[in-house]
């Protein structure tokens, strides 16, 4: 049985201009393009605010926004740029900020997709470059699969693939390269 809602759409123009459908095949037509009901709102000059027990710990803001929830999924917004956001610690206190061109945000499982010329800046004086990067909320760690640079008070590094935290004070480098100064 076809799963596709255009179908339905088409089988039950089908069937009225050839005669009544029975209660039951109303019905039946009915629940099909319930289960695979998709719905979106749109959204301009957005700016969110991600709250955890009282405490503020992302702001978001993008120039536009549009919310696809289906049935049984998680509901996903995919924000165009350019993108900011700030992430704080459990305190409250600014603990890095992000800059992309265009974002997804998955609200169950509180995941950001950075997406195109992405910066994050910590408190600590600390840079990362990338093409996308990968941010759990939940466990505050960030990933990219794609070439990475580094960059703090005291050397850059750059190598092919990330994993981290957020606030960059522990990170580890697929094939690094780069120039380190030690004391």
């Amino acid at each position: 049985m076809c799963n596709c809602p255009f179908f339905w759409i088409l089988l039950l123009l089908l069937l009225s201009a050839c005669g009544e459908l029975s209660e039951h095949e109303a019905e039946q037509v009915r629940s099909t393009l319930q289960d695979s009901l998709l719905t979106t709102t749109e959204s301009w000059d957005i700016d969110m605010q991600l709250m955890e027990q009282g405490q503020r710990r992302v702001l978001l803001q993008g120039r536009y926004a549009i919310d696809y929830t289906e049935k049984n999924e998680d509901r996903e917004t995919h924000i165009q740029g350019p993108v900011y956001i700030q992430i704080y610690d459990s305190t409250g206190t600014l603990e890095s900020e992000a800059w992309s061109q265009r974002a997804i945000y998955r609200q169950e499982s509180r995941e950001f997709e950075l997406f195109d010329s992405v910066r994050v800046e910590t408190a600590t004086d600390r840079r990362l470059l990338s093409s996308y990067l990968h941010w759990f909320e939940e466990t505050g760690q960030i990933r990219s699969n794609r070439h990475v640079t580094i960059i703090t008070p005291s050397d850059s590094i750059s190598g092919s693939g990330f994993e981290g935290k957020s606030d960059l004070s522990s990170y580890t480098i697929t094939d690094p390269r780069g120039r380190v100064i030690v004391d």
